[in-house]
């Protein structure tokens, strides 16, 4: 997949595509629907496949004090974009003066001259150009005018948990409320695979290779982090060939400040199941969150902390099918 970071650097033979448009953050379920109509017919019609994304997230550049926190750094969204089969990405700088563009202005400058669009796939509740005011309506006029097909795709979802008595539609805010509570295999549901957290392994204060249990400590963390707590996970390596025996490990993941040792600072950090000849500082690793195993709570001292760790571990051995060493 190409990544084009402006529209001069759009190629001149791309010929005509199908697009759709949208922030894309966590890539769920329901835009996985979205982007695999517009693949199929891309495929079907023999045209580009291009999604138009925008960095930063709308709603850090009109209201930051309120911008949700983001389920996937960029890296992770690209990433996950090319797994659904596009041909191409335009990551649009977001900006006041984006903003302020018309919506027709916004179509015929990106759709239309910048991508050469022949479809344009989009959910029922599209909203683009100057103050959201571009809706299905819109698109579909400026379509007619400008020559380009528009396909509305309807919202996908099911219940979240299964038999909780509600539908809910697949989305980022629902994946956000899930991983605030803790609840990762809800989220997973919603997203259509575990959710990730990206970070390099840094020094901590070796308290856990001290207690038995060495851990991965992550800092400058990409990708939402959810409520305090343990959870089963697996740690990736992306550095290694993904047939490496050590490229995706088993582990048991904490999310908190350390109570039991009045830590105050909030830290993610892994156990890898068995495993103490691991070396990790300085390596940018992934955490795939499984399973919520317990939230973080503050033990009366070491022992009792560390048979509760010898608990955790192996509830996340036998939730991850992780034979012991």
């Amino acid at each position: 997949m190409q990544v084009w970071q402006d529209l001069a650097q759009v190629p001149d033979d791309l010929g005509s595509s199908v697009v759709t448009i949208g922030n894309f953050d966590g890539v769920h379920r329901g835009h996985q629907a979205v982007l695999g109509r517009v693949v199929g017919l891309a495929r079907g019609d023999r045209r580009a496949a291009v999604a138009l994304t925008f960095d930063p997230h709308p709603a850090q550049v009109h209201r930051p004090e309120q911008a949700p926190e983001l389920l996937t750094g960029l890296d992770d969204r690209l990433e996950l974009l090319a797994a659904t089969g596009l041909d191409g990405v335009l990551l649009v700088r977001y900006t006041l003066d984006l903003a302020a563009l018309t919506p027709e202005e916004f179509v015929t400058r990106y759709l239309v001259e910048g991508l050469r669009a022949r479809t344009v796939v989009v959910g029922h509740d599209v909203r683009f150009g100057k103050s959201n005011s571009g809706t299905l309506a819109t698109m579909v006029e400026l379509g007619g005018r400008h020559g380009f097909e528009v396909v509305a795709v309807d919202d996908v979802g099911r219940l979240v948990p299964p038999g909780a008595g509600a539908g809910v539609r697949w989305s980022s805010s629902a994946a956000r409320a899930l991983l605030a509570e803790g609840d990762v295999a809800g989220a997973a549901d919603v997203l259509g695979r575990p959710h990730r957290v990206r970070g390099v392994v840094v020094h901590g204060d070796a308290r856990g290779r001290q207690l038995g249990y060495p851990t991965a400590n992550l800092g400058e963390i990409r990708g939402m982090v959810p409520a305090d707590g343990v959870y089963a996970g697996r740690l990736l390596r992306p550095s290694l060939p993904a047939d490496h025996p050590d490229a995706v490990l088993p582990a048991a993941v904490s999310v908190g400040t350390n109570p039991t040792f009045d830590g105050v600072e909030r830290r993610v950090e892994a156990y890898v199941l068995d495993r103490t000849d691991l070396d990790l500082y300085d390596e940018e690793v992934v955490l795939e969150l499984v399973a919520h195993l317990r939230p973080t709570l503050r033990f009366d001292g070491v022992d009792p902390l560390v048979a509760q760790m010898r608990l955790d571990v192996e509830r996340a051995r036998e939730i991850l099918g992780a034979p012991a060493a």
